[in-house]
């Protein structure tokens, strides 16, 4: 899969549906080139994630629950 294709997908938290928005970037790791992370910018239903309008929010790819058709759903903590 190629980076422009994430990058068409929504990026979704299971525990409580938020849509989280679009993949700006990736992490990754030189020493093996896999990725570490995906880079979601600040907006979209993020939430709690994010303070300050340059905000990001970075998850860990052992977060990833799965990578559909249409959308990325990942495992983060809920909101409090």
């Amino acid at each position: 899969m190629t980076f422009s294709a994430l990058r068409k997908k929504d990026v979704i938290c299971i525990g409580d549906g938020r849509v989280l928005g679009r993949i700006a970037d990736l992490e990754l790791d030189a020493s093996c080139g896999q990725i570490r992370a995906l880079i979601v910018p600040a907006g979209m239903g993020a939430g709690c994630f994010f303070h300050g309008e340059k905000s990001q929010l970075s998850i860990p790819w052992q977060q990833i629950a799965c990578i559909g058709d249409d959308v990325i759903l990942v495992s983060l903590p809920p909101c409090r």
